[in-house]
């Protein structure tokens, strides 16, 4: 008998190697993601702008035009300053010192140096300013008279990808994208609001896997719902998925896109991380410095692939 609901993944043809750059970007599970390939050595850049949940302002940021900071969008709260379109990790004691920082931080940002972008899309609820008519990314805990609620539509979502898509694929004609809907349950909005939100994204999410050579969908969401049918996968809120759940996601991922060396190079850096953590009784002992030298020679036997520099100072600071 099967007590579980396996979901039958293709290899993609797009392989992730140790040698491409990687650029996540969306919901915190996208910074799950991104971490997991950060710690096996793939050059990649997690969720730079913080979080965000609404397609919308994942594709505003996104967007190669987005030079600077919209004046408009700056807001104080508590003495301190914030923008609509950012996470609360971006803020500032006066709005000229967090204009510098976003303007300096925007004007950094280049997608023409990645070979992957991973978008993780959270929430089809969106909030829009009445003063002025633009969906916000953060309310940053502004009266909620300011908004107002609206719920995306597939065609919405679809049509503005497809305006974003067209300017990435100017800067970068090879970016490879892949969209997933995030496993996060937005129960604040309600069980049946949160169903509904998510069928949004996952349809919307059809029709751009569908309609553009250049996107893939990944379930993670599906592999959380029906895979992982479970409430001991989650963590104590209930919502977010736990270490178990997000791992076992992580290495269906690793399944789909990572491509034969990149699979070969995970169990071997697994070991050396297990090494790197050992805690040894007597770090001067002939035992322990043998150690020492054998795995500072498996961190050189890789460092053709990857770079390996840090923990080799971390081993050679403890030779003696």
């Amino acid at each position: 008998m099967e007590f579980r609901t396996n979901i039958k993944l293709k290899k993609s043809a797009n392989q992730l190697s140790l040698q491409s750059r990687v650029l996540t970007i969306g919901s915190c599970f996208a910074e799950v993601v991104g971490n997991q390939l950060s710690h096996y050595k793939i050059q990649t850049q997690v969720n730079p702008f913080g979080t965000l949940f609404n397609p919308m302002s994942i594709f505003k940021l996104l967007n190669k035009q987005y030079t600077q900071a919209d004046e408009r969008l700056f807001v104080q709260h508590s003495q301190t300053w914030f923008h609509y379109d950012f996470h609360s990790q971006f803020f500032g004691s006066t709005q000229e010192e967090l204009r510098t920082q976003l303007n300096t931080f925007l004007s950094h940002q280049s997608l023409a140096q990645y070979d992957y972008l991973l978008i993780t899309f959270g929430t089809s609820f969106v909030y829009k300013m009445l003063t002025y008519p633009t969906y916000v990314a953060n309310c940053h805990k502004m009266p909620a008279s300011l908004f107002e609620k609206d719920l995306l539509s597939v065609k919405s979502i679809c049509k503005g990808f497809a305006e974003l898509n067209q300017q990435l694929l100017a800067i970068n004609p090879d970016l490879k994208i892949i969209i997933t809907v995030s496993p996060v349950r937005h129960t604040k909005d309600g069980i049946p609001e949160n169903q509904l939100s998510k069928s949004i994204l996952r349809t919307a999410c059809h029709y751009l896997s569908t309609d553009y050579p250049n996107v893939e969908y990944f379930p993670s969401y599906e592999i959380m719902m029906d895979d992982l049918r479970d409430y001991r996968f989650y963590k104590a809120d209930m919502i977010h998925p736990n270490e178990v759940a997000e791992q076992y996601i992580f290495e269906q991922f690793a399944k789909v896109y990572f491509n034969e060396e990149l699979h070969k190079f995970v169990p071997k850096w697994q070991q050396i991380q297990r090494a790197l953590a050992h805690k040894p009784f007597n770090s001067q002992s002939e035992a322990h410095q043998k150690f020492l030298k054998n795995l500072l020679d498996e961190l050189n036997s890789i460092s053709h692939l990857v770079d390996i520099s840090l923990e080799k100072y971390m081993v050679e600071k403890q030779l003696l």
